[in-house]
Formats: C-alpha cells, structure tokens, sequence
C-alpha cells in the first residue's frame, strides 16, 4: 500500500521537550525553540457552538498531568495551516459524490488562502488527487480540478488511507496541521489496523476533524471510529443528515481552524509515557465555553508541531 503512495511519506515523530529553561512567550512566531515545546492546537467554542476567537493569552491555563505550566508559545492569529482532505471515493459514495465535490471546494474556499493543501482519495488502495503533493488552498481552479476527478468505486482501505495522510501532513512546512477526513468510518480493504492508527494519530501533533456520510444499508459504517479517531487528536466529529448541512459543516471547520489557537510549553518530565493534558478557558463575561485539545502526548522524542 505504501508503495503505491511513496509520494506520501514522512517521518514520525513523537512529543517531548528539551532540557532548555521555557523560553518567553511567543506570539504567532514559530521560531525554531518551538521544537522544544509541547505544542497544542486549541479551539474555543461557546454553548451556541460559536468559535471564540481572539482571546490574549492570559485566558489560558494548561494543565499536565494536573499541574499547571507556563506557556511559551501563544498565537491566536490566522496563521496558514497544512491541511490533508482525507475523502472516501469507495463504491458507497457514488450517490454523495456531487456534494461531496460542493462541500469540499467550500471548504477549500473558507479556508486560509495560504493554506498548504493536499488531497487523497481511497477506495481499494489509496491515490493522491493532486498532480503535485500540496497548492495553495487560494488556488481554485487546481483544487476544483482535483476534487472533480474523484471517481466512487471499489471497498474501502480508510485506515491505510489515514496512515498515508498523517504522513503527508508531516511534511507540510506550516507550523500547524489538520486532517479532514469525509467517510461512513467503515473499513474493509487495509492492511493497518484501527489500534495502529490511533496510535499513530497520539503520537503527531495533527488534529483530525472527521465528516461522517452513511448510507442506511452498509453495514461497514462506523461511527464510533470517527469520534475516537476525533477525541485523540483535538478535533471534531460531525454527522451531516443533508447536502446542506455537509456544506455548513465544511465551512464550520474550515472557520474553526482558521480561528483557533495554538499554545506551547515545556514538557515537565521526559519519562517517555503519556501525559495528559487540559486547557482551562476563563471568559472575561464567565461565558461556558468548551476546550478542544488533543488530550496527551508522549514525553519521548522530538516534539512535533500542529
């Protein structure tokens, strides 16, 4: 499988820190101390399931394993993000595949014009939709050109399909990453295991926002992937039940990336096991709001970047 998408390859790395005392606090620029860094891509999301954005950094609190840690690196800008559409092009798509092109342009169109942009389809094996491994998101007339060669047929191989896009996302050159993943969460064609990838998926530092699309008759769906697949990474599940709620949907996450933020600190400890994090958010109107982050790390290695 792999080799069929050699073009996608990357290196793994997991999160940890150096011995460097925190250094002072960054804002939106990812200077070269950030490798030392746990870096965590935050979004801020009120009861109306409004974005909130643009809060200064004193609003923060991150906990690791309950203690709670200076932050380094704060940005809350609209930075450009590398960004992986992970689209299901299986035999069960083909009634979805019209909105799907629609939502996914959306998306593209929503996002940050200097977004660093890739897109992989997966049916039996896994195909880049793009001629070169990323465009610009402000490219229009490459991502449409992209999206419309999408052509539903075959099983599924989702979960080599993440494998391959975690690995391409990792070689972007923006600071932040994220994966869209647009499928039913059925698999019936892969060689890598659902374990394989969520470990995969701990161990980087993408946020992988999933859009479930289910026919009523396959039995291959699963739901309960995209929420795991979503909860371990800092991102979000959605299940659209229209074209029209598949568009919003699209424009929604393309707007909450591009609001959210992203912190940094020194990992305490460096005892290569899991660290869970949270991030605590103080409104100055007291107003609830939910945290998304990823909820740990690896303290091992080098620290990758969101």
């Amino acid at each position: 499988m792999r080799a069929a998408v050699s073009w996608a390859l990357g290196a793994c790395v997991a999160a940890a820190g150096a011995s460097a005392a925190p250094p002072p606090a960054q804002s939106a620029r990812f200077v070269g101390a950030a490798s030392d860094l746990v870096v965590l891509p935050v979004a801020v999301i009120d009861r109306q399931n409004h974005v909130v954005s643009a809060l200064p950094r004193e609003r923060f609190t991150v906990f690791d394993n309950g203690r709670p840690q200076e932050i380094a690196l704060f940005s809350n800008d609209d930075t450009p993000v590398t960004i992986g559409l992970v689209i299901d092009d299986s035999g069960s798509m083909q009634p979805k595949r019209g909105e799907v092109i629609l939502a996914a342009s959306a998306f593209a169109r929503s996002s940050n014009p200097l977004d660093e942009l890739f897109a992989l389809a997966f049916n039996d094996v896994v195909h880049p939709l793009m001629p070169r491994r990323q465009v610009l998101a402000g490219d229009g007339d490459a991502v449409s050109a992209a999206l419309s060669s999408l052509a539903p047929q075959g099983r599924t191989a989702l979960y080599n399909a993440l494998v391959t896009g975690l690995d391409a996302v990792e070689e972007g050159t923006r600071p932040r990453k994220a994966l869209v993943l647009i499928s039913d969460g059925g698999d019936n064609a892969s060689q890598a295991t659902f374990e394989h990838v969520l470990a995969r998926a701990r161990r980087s530092n993408v946020a992988i926002y999933t859009i479930g699309l289910f026919d009523p008759d396959d039995p291959d769906q699963n739901p309960g992937v995209l929420k795991s697949l979503a909860r371990e990474t800092g991102g979000e599940r959605f299940l659209p039940a229209s074209p029209a709620q598949l568009l919003d949907t699209c424009q929604r996450v393309a707007r909450e990336i591009r609001s959210g933020y992203t912190l940094g600190y020194v990992p305490p400890d460096r005892d290569g096991t899991y660290h869970r994090v949270r991030v605590q958010v103080e409104l100055p109107d007291k107003r609830r709001v939910t945290v998304r982050t990823r909820p740990g790390y690896f303290a091992s290695g080098a620290v990758t970047h969101p």
